[in-house]
């Protein structure tokens, strides 16, 4: 018999790291840090809704462990993931923004056996974002980016272009893509991949598993090339929370409860 679920209905916020959660973890009322192996579910209320923040760390493998805990002990009925990724599409820019409407591992390859990136069983190589979430998830990136404090320093040192929110294919793999050839592969392999991260794609499966909807967003904090390591440190420290919490706050807004 399958233990019941937790009467309170919950909205969850994951992000891989600390930089990323920060600001929002700040605003919880109410806040109640629960530990389930190595992680630390805060529950709470922010801005009227039920929710539960976590740290879900960096990779695939975390970021399941993450979806699962959260959808079998915690009562949650949808989730957000935000945080930062690497752009991949020669039209995204440090500092827009990727709304996820699929995500795809582009390090799973189980040929011959099943076609390059497919899902083994599965019969798909893409996990869709529920289109509600994701449509709120684009309108809050939106009027982020439009909003004087939450886009302070966004474009530093790309021009004067405004940064621009893009919907599309995000990919997941359990590697740091930082060179110039390895981003040249991946848009050779997924030309329709926009940016590339290492947790979306996990966290999607367990998703489709166990029909939960999801959306996520992502802040690209550098291209994916050889100077990526270098942008990305920078735009972790000054940039990430900011985001984080604009978007959220504004997602949430736009959302009946859970």
């Amino acid at each position: 018999m399958s233990a019941p679920r937790p009467a309170v209905a919950r909205t969850a916020i994951v992000s891989a790291m600390a930089q990323e959660l920060a600001g929002l973890l700040a605003l919880v009322e109410g806040a109640e840090t629960v530990q389930r192996g190595r992680r630390r579910f805060v529950l709470g209320r922010l801005d009227g809704h039920e929710v539960v923040l976590v740290l879900s760390g960096i990779g695939k493998v975390a970021a399941a462990t993450t979806a699962t805990l959260l959808l079998s002990e915690f009562g949650v009925r949808r989730l957000l993931f935000t945080g930062v990724a690497g752009g991949v599409g020669p039209a995204v820019r440090v500092g827009d923004i990727v709304v996820a409407d699929a995500l795809l591992q582009h390090d799973m390859n189980a040929s011959p056996l099943f076609p390059r990136f497919e899902m083994p069983l599965y019969g798909l190589d893409r996990f869709a974002a529920d289109p509600l979430l994701a449509d709120a998830a684009g309108a809050a990136a939106l009027w982020a980016l439009a909003d004087t404090g939450a886009a302070a320093g966004a474009g530093e040192g790309e021009g004067e272009a405004a940064q621009r929110v893009h919907r599309g294919l995000v990919v997941s793999g359990d590697t740091f893509v930082c060179s110039g050839a390895a981003c040249r592969a991946l848009q050779a392999d997924l030309p329709q991949a926009l940016a590339v991260e290492m947790e979306g794609a996990a966290l999607a499966q367990v998703c489709h598993d166990l029909g939960a909807p999801f959306a996520v967003v992502r802040t690209v904090s550098d291209r994916a090339d050889d100077d990526a390591h270098v942008d990305f440190e920078r735009f972790i420290a000054e940039r990430a929370s900011r985001y984080s919490v604009a978007i959220a706050r504004r997602w949430l807004a736009a959302l009946p409860p859970a």
